[in-house]
């Protein structure tokens, strides 16, 4: 079946996005507010598109069109913010930050989350979380009346040390971090955890395979 998304209203387009455009990883963004409190927020449209500049990408969506979201608004003034990614032990209290509190509430304080200072920036980091990227704004992309695309440079990333198998190598041990992403619908989420291996192909074997 074909859907022709100029057709559909905005609600029916996201449904069919976030149906099958999956799993999608998590940024747990950490921001400060323009009194000095701490904002903290879920963003399932999130990746890293780039590596060298290193750079992150999060869509921010108001549900409140006319009213940009605290993340955004944040980001925009300080041009800064962390990312965390977010695992399976911390899921339930990634859920309570996606929480609409009112203007004011430290979600991080709300689901009972500790922070530690970041080194490039100022938000700080989740403690909790096994790995955070420090950001500074590269620039923000208004992509409608309720939605942007964050853009951020990656200054700086700590990984909890049990997971770095060799710092000299940049070598990560990926599995054990656990991490989860989003699917479909409003609450369901996946694990990393069931992998399969598939080496790359080499030209030069391919076409050997031909002959």
């Amino acid at each position: 079946m074909l859907f022709d998304f100029t057709t559909l209203e905005p609600r029916e387009r996201y449904k069919l996005l976030v149906a099958t455009v999956v799993p999608r990883p998590i940024a747990w963004v950490v921001t400060h507010n323009a009194d000095g409190g701490m904002n903290a927020a879920p963003f399932s449209f999130f990746n890293a598109l780039s590596g060298d500049p290193p750079v992150v990408g999060i869509g921010i969506a108001s549900h409140q069109p006319g009213r940009p979201r605290d993340s955004r608004v944040n980001i925009e003034r300080s041009g800064q913010f962390v990312v965390n990614l977010v695992v399976e032990e911390n899921a339930e209290k990634m859920n309570v930050t996606a929480i609409e509190f009112d203007y004011g509430v430290e979600e991080l304080a709300e689901a009972g989350l500790t922070t530690l200072p970041s080194v490039k920036v100022k938000p700080p980091r989740i403690a909790e979380s096994p790995v955070a990227m420090e950001c500074e704004l590269l620039q923000i992309v208004d992509l409608g009346p309720s939605s942007a695309l964050v853009l951020g440079r990656v200054l700086a990333m700590y990984v909890r040390d049990q997971v770095v198998l060799d710092a000299q190598r940049h070598y990560i041990n990926t599995p054990a971090l656990r991490l989860v992403g989003r699917m479909h619908g409003t609450g369901w989420y996946a694990r990393t955890s069931d992998l399969f291996e598939m080496p790359r192909i080499a030209l030069g074997d391919w076409k050997s395979r031909s002959k």
